[in-house]
């Protein structure tokens, strides 16, 4: 019970060439994982720029005096 079985050491072998055997899986699934979050913020990105507003496009404003004259027209054309 103190001491691994052949089994146990086989297993252990088995993940351990798993994890660290050829050409750096470790350091390849790391790049991978990199670049899915580099991918993730770009597009994070430029959703936030599409749904930005364009700073060079005139402001448009109502003219309060231009409002109330629409809205007493639009009230007595009701009445009528």
């Amino acid at each position: 019970m103190g001491s691994l079985s052949i089994w146990h050491w086989l297993v252990v072998g088995a993940v351990l060439l798993l994890v660290f055997g050829g050409r750096g899986k470790i350091s390849d699934m790391m790049g991978d994982v990199a670049k899915g979050i580099k991918a993730f913020k770009k597009g994070m990105s430029e959703d936030e720029t599409a749904e930005a507003p364009k700073s060079d496009a005139p402001l448009k404003t109502i003219d309060h005096q231009a409002a109330a004259d629409m809205k007493r027209r639009a009230e007595s054309e009701s009445k009528v």
